[in-house]
């Protein structure tokens, strides 16, 4: 008996976890491009193996996989509506702390996000027909697959949120077992100096000896002398606090043996060892998260006075998409950006895509090559680096917003998978990644070669000579 809406030619068993969803790192994108709901044509999610594809790619999964029931989704946005800004609106708030869309932080945008409609159905491949969602005939596997479909990709987008805050601190690992030296050190509750110069600010006192140093130099020359660091590499005492951020509700602690701000359990034992109650104090300088804030602001102050008020024109095509930055991956995107610039990566994984996209495995957002292919397609193309023309009621100005862009989200995933620091959505250092990646493609290529080994590019031969005079 035929089921009404054609249901009838649909398997009746499929997976039906959300967690196989998000596992295969779809994240509401093209395992192939960078297509995703809000694309001209949307997405379709294979409800078998659970991984996306844009229109240009669900045939050639269909062909390999077998596969033949996809989830489509497409997202239309909805128009604004212009709302004018009072005359005797509250000026903007100053940021006070490393964050993005929280309160405090800095502003995402002056707009508020869009909204959408969207349109679920199931398509079945190779015709293409379409059954309109809800549908309650469609069998119960099938049924369970889409919530699970549908249930990853909402918590995906909470994931994904444009808010975003600066690093989180962690206990340090020195902090419950710190070496405090009997030296008869007591600190006084002011009036501090670095003992190796005559710098009166940017103070730090070692919870080891109580020495108190200043800190590193900055780019411009400003900050200290580097005295706190070198005592730290003379004599390995991991933990310092910065004098003048001490107060009652705690106080900014660096570890130097890991690196970072940390947090310290103990901090009111260790500053008692050396007299100091810090129930007692008050703050007297900037935190280092209010210093980075106040960096922040100048670059954008500089930024605007270099510009002199000119607008400035957004250029669009082949060459120009840009990388959205999921958070703290601007040293990645600046690499990936250059790397793409170069004739033997484009030659590798762009003029080779096809190629590689059609011998890919069962799994793409998991394959290293697959991924540099897709990113080098997706930068080049000029596809994701199209107007995105307003749609606002009551707008007169017919000035593109700029473009979306694409996310890098799974390159960075395989890249980062095992490392302790790429993995992390921290800040990172942009030769360390250059160096990291650099020899996961040579790996990837001695495993399997391609036309062109990139890294190729950057090998050098170093010929020392003696001369004889």
């Amino acid at each position: 008996v035929r089921r009404r809406n054609g249901c009838s030619s649909i398997p009746r068993r499929f997976g039906s976890s959300s967690a196989a969803w998000r596992q295969s790192r779809a994240q509401g994108q093209c395992a192939f491009s960078f297509d995703g709901p809000e694309s001209e044509n949307g997405i379709y999610v294979c409800l078998t193996h659970f991984l996306g594809f844009g229109r240009d790619y669900v045939d050639l999964h269909h062909l390999k996989a077998g596969c033949r029931v996809y989830l489509h989704t497409k997202k239309t946005e909805k128009p604004k509506t212009i709302v004018a800004k009072h005359e005797d609106s509250p000026p903007k708030k100053k940021p006070t702390r490393m964050a993005l869309g929280v309160e405090g932080g800095f502003d995402l945008d002056d707009e508020a996000p869009p909204e959408f409609d969207v349109v679920n159905s199931i398509v079945i491949l190779p015709s293409f027909a379409s059954i309109s969602l809800p549908c309650v005939d469609l069998p119960e596997g099938v049924q369970k697959s889409i919530a699970g479909v549908l249930a990853a990709e909402s918590a995906w987008k909470e994931e994904v949120a444009a808010a975003w805050e600066g690093e989180m601190k962690f206990e340090s690992k020195h902090a419950r077992n710190l070496t405090q030296l009997d030296n008869g050190v007591k600190v006084m509750p002011s009036g501090w100096i670095c003992s190796r110069c005559d710098l009166t600010n940017n103070l730090w006192l070692n919870l080891t000896d109580g020495a108190i140093l200043c800190g590193r130099r900055y780019y411009d020359g400003s900050g200290g002398n580097n005295h706190a660091v070198e005592h730290f590499e003379e004599t390995r005492y991991p933990l310092c606090v910065k004098l003048g951020t001490i107060t009652a509700d705690g106080a900014d602690v660096y570890s130097y043996d890991e690196d970072a701000m940390v947090e310290d359990p103990l901090l009111a034992q260790h500053l008692a060892h050396f007299g100091i109650n810090r129930m007692l104090l008050e703050k007297t300088d900037k935190t280092m998260e209010e210093l980075e804030v106040d960096a922040n602001l100048k670059f954008l102050e500089w930024d605007v006075i270099q510009e002199s008020g000119c607008q400035l024109t957004p250029l669009f095509g082949p060459g120009y998409t840009g990388l959205v930055n999921l958070g703290n991956t601007c040293y990645m995107n600046s690499i990936l950006q250059v790397l793409f610039t170069l004739p033997d990566f484009c030659r590798r994984y762009v003029d080779c895509s096809s190629s590689i996209f059609q011998s890919a495995p069962d799994d793409p957002t998991r394959d290293f090559t697959a991924q540099m292919a897709k990113l080098g397609v997706g930068l080049l193309a000029g596809k994701y680096s199209q107007p995105i023309e307003k749609k606002d009621e009551g707008s007169n100005s017919d000035r593109p917003r700029g473009q979306r862009g694409i996310r890098p989200g799974m390159i960075k995933s395989i890249v980062g998978k095992g490392h302790p620091e790429f993995f992390t959505n921290r800040q990172q250092d942009a030769q360390e990644y250059f160096l990291h990646l650099l020899n996961m493609i040579d790996r990837c290529e001695r495993a399997s070669p391609g036309i062109v080994n990139p890294v190729d590019s950057f090998r050098f031969k170093v010929e020392e000579r003696l001369e004889c005079r």
